[in-house]
C-alpha cells in the first residue's frame, strides 16, 4: 500500500512515543530536540496512538475495575467548536486486576468527558456483555452516580467503597464537630490561642502515629473545658472507623465495621449520627472491602497522580482528544 512520504522516520516517532510514555516528556520539548515543529511531531505520533486506542483487545482480561474523576482544565466549559474546552471533568476507568502474585498493576483503560453516572454507564454499555460479565469487583468513591451505573451495568460485580474516602468522611465529621463547639463556646472561628484550634491538625492524624507529647496535647485540650467532650467522643469515633482497616484480619475488621453501622446512627452528636446514616446508605459497598480481600481504589488514585504530573509538565492541554490519547499512553492503557 502506498503511503505519503513521512516527515519523521519511524525510529524518531518510536523514540518520541517512548519518551512520552516513560519519561513524561512534552511534545514541544521533544520537537525541539528533533529539530521540527510541534505539529510535525504530533502528526506522526497521533495516528499510532489512535490506532492503539481503537483496539478493543486492550480491554480483555479485566476483572477488577476502578473509577474516579479529575479536573483537566480550568477555563471555559463552552463546547470546543465555540472556543471552549468542554466539561472540566474527565471520568477515568482503571484496570485494577491482580496478577498471579496478587499485585495490582493499575493501568488506565479510558477517559470520557464529564462526571456523571450516565457517562460511566454509557462507557460500560459500549464495552459489551463479555466485558461487563467479566468484572467481579468495582471500586469507587462515595458518589451515587457511579454506584447507580455499577448497579445498572455490573449486576454480578461487588461494589467496594474506597477505604481512603471512608476514613476521610470520619475525619471531616470530627472537623465539623470541632468547628461547631468552637463557635458555640467562643462565638467566633478558631484563633491561635484557642485550645481546640491548636489541636486541629492532631485530630486528623491516626492515633497510632501520635507521639507521647502529641497525646498529652490532645488530652490537655479535651479536659480544658467540659464542653470539649463532644470533640473527644467524635475523635474516638473517627479512630474506631479508621481501625476497621488496621485489624489483624478482614473478619475482625468486618466485626468492627458492623458495630459502627449499628451504633453511629444513634449517637447524640449530630455529625457522628449523620456519618452513621451515610455509612449505612453505603453498607454493602462499605462491607465489600472485607469480602474482596481488601479491594480499594488506590490504583486509580495512583493513575490520577500520573495524570497530574503529565499536566504540569505540559503546562495544560487544549484539545480533549489529544489529552485522552496522551493520558492513555502515560497510564499504560495502550498496547504498543
Amino acid at each position: 500500500m502506498w503511503r505519503p512520504r513521512a516527515l519523521l522516520t519511524s525510529r524518531a516517532t518510536s523514540w518520541a512515543i517512548g519518551q512520552m510514555r516513560r519519561e513524561n516528556a512534552s511534545v514541544q520539548g521533544m520537537a525541539r530536540q528533533l529539530g521540527c515543529a510541534w505539529r510535525t511531531l504530533w502528526r506522526a505520533v497521533k495516528p499510532i496512538l489512535e490506532a492503539a486506542a481503537d483496539d478493543e483487545a486492550r480491554f480483555a482480561g479485566v476483572t477488577s475495575l476502578g473509577v474516579d474523576e479529575h479536573i483537566w482544565h480550568h477555563v471555559s466549559t463552552k463546547p470546543v467548536d465555540q472556543g471552549g474546552r468542554g466539561p472540566k471533568e474527565f471520568t477515568g476507568m482503571v484496570d485494577l486486576t491482580r496478577d498471579k502474585d496478587g499485585h495490582v498493576r493499575a493501568r488506565l483503560l479510558d477517559l470520557v468527558p464529564g462526571r456523571s453516572g450516565e457517562a460511566y454507564k454509557t462507557w460500560l454499555r459500549d464495552r459489551g456483555d463479555r466485558f461487563r460479565k467479566g468484572i467481579e469487583i468495582a471500586t469507587l468513591d462515595p458518589f451515587h452516580g457511579y454506584k447507580n451505573a455499577i448497579d445498572d451495568q455490573l449486576e454480578d460485580a461487588v461494589a467496594v467503597l474506597d477505604a481512603f474516602h471512608i476514613v476521610k468522611l470520619g475525619t471531616a465529621a470530627v472537623d465539623e464537630v470541632r468547628r461547631r463547639v468552637q463557635q458555640d463556646i467562643h462565638g467566633h472561628r478558631g484563633r491561635r490561642d484557642d485550645p481546640l484550634y491548636r489541636i486541629r491538625n492532631l485530630l486528623r492524624a491516626g492515633q497510632e502515629h501520635l507521639t507521647d507529647r502529641q497525646k498529652t496535647r490532645l488530652e490537655t485540650a479535651f479536659t480544658a473545658d467540659d464542653r470539649h467532650v463532644e470533640v473527644e467522643v467524635a475523635w474516638r469515633c473517627a479512630q474506631q472507623l479508621r481501625s476497621v482497616y488496621h485489624q489483624s484480619c478482614h473478619a475482625d475488621g468486618r466485626r468492627v465495621a458492623e458495630k459502627i453501622l449499628a451504633t453511629f446512627p444513634s449517637c447524640l452528636i449530630p455529625e457522628i449520627a449523620r456519618l452513621g446514616r451515610t455509612l449505612n446508605q453505603w453498607r454493602d459497598a462499605f462491607l465489600g472491602y472485607f469480602t474482596t480481600g481488601g479491594a480499594n481504589n488506590g490504583g486509580t488514585e495512583s493513575i490520577n497522580g500520573l495524570i497530574e504530573l503529565a499536566r504540569r509538565v505540559a503546562r495544560g492541554f487544549r484539545d480533549p482528544d489529544n489529552y485522552r490519547l496522551r493520558m492513555l499512553l502515560i497510564g499504560g492503557g495502550l498496547r504498543l
